[in-house]
């Protein structure tokens, strides 16, 4: 399935749930569906866990310099 049909059906199920059950569902549909993004990405093996909480090294100021 193409990233165009994915974000196609993603876009009708946010449309319905806005129009039929109002601002509230058009969020719990669009949370649930990052939510469910992200998993996916977890489950294909493109992110680890690390990604998240990962620390960073050296300042801001220092890449400026």
């Amino acid at each position: 399935m193409s990233m165009a049909v994915v974000g196609l059906v993603a876009g009708m199920a946010l449309g319905f749930a806005g129009y039929f059950g109002g601002f509230g569902a058009f969020v719990l549909v669009a949370a649930l569906g990052a939510i469910g993004f992200v998993a996916g990405k977890f489950v294909d093996g493109d992110l680890e866990p690390g990604d998240f909480f990962r620390t960073r090294t050296g300042d801001r100021d220092d890449r400026r310099r």
